[in-house]
């Protein structure tokens, strides 16, 4: 489940994928700063079950803090985009290809209206911001378009000599969008189209595309420079229908490096930092933290990890699940307690989960045990959020 970091150039991506991952990318004041997409590894909060068992955990793929597991997801840092990219324009083909793998979009905006629709720099408020929201939709919509009506009429055609469910059809054409067949189906309900595809006008198709827009690549708005936005930006973006969340991503690179230099104690996610040594700061660093403290005082934090969180645990409905080979320990095979958190989409079951450990494990699975109730399960058992599960199967 990958999370695409999008947006029009010179925003502040790159910033908030620095931000988010504490891996190197590119930025610069100028459009085009990211040509290629980088990829990298980002974190959301859950609660490690070690205390409710009393154990010490020995974290593999998620590390515990003080109680809260740093539980993995891959992130993409997407070329920006600029108005009729799906038509090739500016980077356009290179970030419509980059955005195939996303499972979800956080959409950053220069909440400030200090970057012109193609990037460039310009005077704070001098652009509104409510406009690069409606462009970014409107590009996907129309990229999602140009698959389809192109060979509409095709489409159409061998539908009726197969005798395929248009929404079968339509999910093998967005092939390698990582879109599924229930969410084509969710959209075409939200679409109330004529049950006769032949009958769709190229403005109830393109409506059509909006809604497999929203089912199958949820989106947020991170509100990002909201250090130096206007009250009336910030508020006009609040009005707007998807999620909306305050951010500066500046700021949370800032108190990363920060706390990696050992000046500060900071939990990404935390609504306030805990200086070390106040002495070593110089005054422009003091008062530079005495400002970012500020913002997290008005706004809950620097909105980043609240970001990610929310495109995880909100859009993408997943829960963290713990799996260990003996219920008992709670260990894996090299004796590691609780090593692992996976994240399942809600609703999973146990042969799911077997399945994302080892393919191995989900061809040979026999039954399930709940660490908890020492209760043994079958392949159907629905997944809960926090579960500690061993799996077993034929060797």
């Amino acid at each position: 489940m990958d999370v695409g970091i999008v947006g029009k150039p010179n925003v502040g991506k790159s910033t908030f994928y620095s931000a988010a991952t504490m891996a190197p990318a590119e930025i610069a004041n100028y459009p085009f700063t990211t040509v290629k997409a980088n990829v990298g590894i980002g974190h959301v909060r859950g609660k490690c079950p070690h205390e409710e068992f009393g154990v010490l955990c020995n974290p593999n793929n998620a590390p515990c803090e003080n109680g809260t597991r740093l539980i993995p997801v891959e992130l993409i840092d997407v070329a920006g985009l600029v108005p009729d990219a799906w038509q090739g324009k500016g980077l356009g083909n290179k970030f419509l290809d980059d955005l195939r793998q996303a499972s979800a979009l956080i959409h950053i905006v220069d909440a400030s209206g200090s970057t012109l629709a193609d990037g460039t720099p310009c005077k704070i408020g001098r652009h509104n911001p409510l406009e690069d929201v409606a462009f970014l939709e409107n590009e996907i919509d129309h990229w999602f378009f140009s698959l389809l009506q192109k060979d509409w009429h095709k489409i159409v055609r061998q539908m009726s000599m197969d005798g395929k469910k248009i929404d079968r059809v339509l999910q093998e054409k967005f092939t390698g969008l990582a879109i599924t067949e229930a969410q084509i189906s969710a959209a075409m309900r939200k679409a109330n189209l004529d049950p006769r595809p032949d009958k769709w006008s190229d403005d109830e198709l393109l409506n059509l595309c909006a809604e497999i827009r929203r089912s199958g690549k949820p989106m947020l708005v991170a509100a990002n420079k909201c250090d130096q936005a206007s009250d009336e930006n910030l508020e006009a973006l609040g009005k707007l229908a998807v999620t909306v969340i305050p951010t500066s991503a500046e700021y949370e690179l800032a108190l990363k490096k920060a706390a990696k230099a050992g000046l500060l104690d900071y939990l990404p996610g935390a609504d306030s930092f805990t200086l070390k040594e106040p002495s070593k700061l110089n005054m422009a660093q003091k008062k530079a933290l005495d400002k970012i403290s500020q913002f997290m005082e008005k706004f809950g934090g620097t909105g980043v990890q609240k970001c990610l969180e929310t495109a995880i645990y909100d859009m993408l409905d997943l829960i963290p699940v713990y799996p260990v080979e003996d219920e008992n320990k709670l260990t894996n095979k090299e004796g590691l307690v609780l090593p692992d958190a996976h994240l399942m989409p809600n609703g999973s079951n146990a042969r799911e989960l077997a399945y994302r450990v080892h393919t191995d494990l989900g061809d040979n699975f026999i039954r399930a045990i709940d660490a908890r109730t020492k209760r043994v399960v079958g392949h159907d058992h629905v997944l809960k959020r926090d579960d500690v599960i061993t799996i077993v199967a034929r060797r």
